[in-house]
This record gives C-alpha cells, structure tokens and sequence, in this order.
C-alpha cells in the first residue's frame, strides 16, 4: 500500500491526531476540539473544529465523511457530506455536524466526529461537443437501471 507524507498541524497538544482504527479502514478517525460538552437538539447543526490544519500535496484532497456508529447510534452526520478540504487551504479543519435523530445529542471534547480519507482527484479540461455517445441506458436517469 502506497503512503504519502503529509504536513500537519495540531492547535492544542490534546488533540489526537486522525489515525486508523483498523489495519484495513480507509478512513481516519478525526476528533472535536471543544472547550467543553456541546448539545445538538433535534434538527440543529453546528460547525466543530477539529484543532488540525493539513498542508495537503497537490493533486489530492482530504474528504469528510460521516462515522458510522455516531449516524446510527445518535442520528449524528456529516451535513456537507463529504466535504472537501482542498490542497491549497490552510485553516483549521471544522466538520458540520447535524443532529437527525430525535433526541438530543451531546458532543463530548475530543469525541470522535467524523473519519478523513485522503485521496487524489483529477481535474478535467472541458470538450465542448454537440453530440454524446450512445448508451444502452441512454439519458434514463433516477431509477432508470431498476430491475
């Protein structure tokens, strides 16, 4: 498996940095930087820092995605999902976390939020053409490869 080494800073020593919680996970675990507990009511969203800046190379982004056990157990997701950090962007690292459970939730300091995976991307260069290629699906869109 291919690593790439990754610049990285941390705003508060606490924080742990985004690791692997398995050898064979794609994703990161990223934690909130929180003063103290936070409580998301039903339907409220908020933006949580994570206390981590990433100086990303270019050619790749780090995505946010949504914890699995926070969605089902807690209703907790990425609202933006993912979301995109770019490779020229330098801030601090927040996730926008949404509460579509029913009951409130609390969001602990340093609680797990959400996993990172880093990935490369590709940009395109547009063709302008007045014509498409033909399919078997053709322009059949939402629902349209249902059996």
């Amino acid at each position: 498996m291919k690593t790439i080494p990754v610049r990285i800073k941390s705003i508060d020593p606490q924080i742990p940095l985004p690791y692997y919680a398995s050898e064979g996970a794609a994703g990161m675990d990223v934690h909130a930087h929180l003063e103290k507990t936070i409580t998301l009511n039903p339907g409220e969203r908020t933006l949580i820092s994570t206390g981590l800046q990433l100086e990303l190379p270019n050619g790749f982004e780090a995505q946010i995605r949504p914890r699995s056990g926070l969605a089902l157990k807690k209703g907790l997701t990425v609202l933006n999902s993912p979301g995109t950090i770019d490779s020229d962007y330098r801030g601090v690292i927040g996730v926008v976390l949404i509460n579509l459970g029913q009951e409130p939730v609390q969001i602990e300091p340093l609680e797990r939020i959400a996993q990172m995976v880093v990935a490369p991307y590709t940009r395109v260069q547009w063709d302008m053409s007045h014509e498409m290629s033909e399919t078997q699906r053709g322009a059949g869109g939402f629902g349209s490869t249902t059996v």
